[in-house]
């Protein structure tokens, strides 16, 4: 039973993390929450490829494995966006986009959801291809991934008492935006192949 649900099973564990690393970085002036945090993101991004390893490695891809690991990301990723905005580490700005992206395409994903497509995989809703490689090729979701790693990693590490001139943060800055250009980037094509099912 724990096998056929493992890749489920880390996602929902991301979930868990998340809301850990948030109360840990309210925890202002204490270096050792904050390293925690760091810690634990670590974690938490290398969860995040390790579930979809797991779903093809033991072949238990499903398409409740499909949302939940879409949700887990929506989760991760705008938990972190808005904490780091309430501490004004980040422009609001920034969630606001993304949540707003996330609200779009992810509303756009359940009308293709009923019709039986997913967001990736061999059922995935997009059909040219190039929305293809924008939305769902391996090169464009990892790389998609890593920015925003890097941006959750080096903004919480640019907040160390070690990183007294900020070139850290400001790395953590520079990647969260182009996190941000990537994240509209790859929510256009979702819309633009949504009129189909309309």
């Amino acid at each position: 039973m724990i096998k056929k649900n493992l890749a489920n099973i880390i996602t929902l564990t991301r979930i868990f993390l998340v809301f850990i690393v948030a109360g840990l970085l309210f925890c202002t002036n204490c270096q050792t929450s904050y390293i925690i945090a760091l810690v634990l993101t670590a974690i938490l991004m290398w969860f995040d490829g390790l579930d979809g390893f797991v779903a093809r490695k033991l072949n238990i891809s499903s398409k409740l494995g499909s949302l939940l690991d879409i949700m887990g990301d929506r989760i991760v990723e705008n938990v972190f966006w808005v904490i780091f905005a309430t501490l004004g580490w980040i422009n609001v700005c920034i969630p606001i986009i993304v949540l707003t992206r996330g609200i779009i395409t992810d509303s756009l994903r359940t009308l293709a959801f009923k019709e039986g497509f997913t967001a990736f995989g061999k059922d995935t809703m997009m059909q040219g291809p190039v929305a293809k490689f924008i939305v769902a090729s391996n090169f464009s979701r990892f790389t998609y991934a890593l920015c925003k790693a890097a941006a959750f990693f080096l903004l919480i590490a640019g907040h160390l008492n070690f990183n007294s001139d900020h070139t850290i943060y400001m790395a953590g800055l520079i990647c969260a935006w182009i996190s941000v250009v990537f994240c509209v980037l790859r929510g256009l094509p979702v819309v633009f192949e949504s009129k189909r099912f309309f």
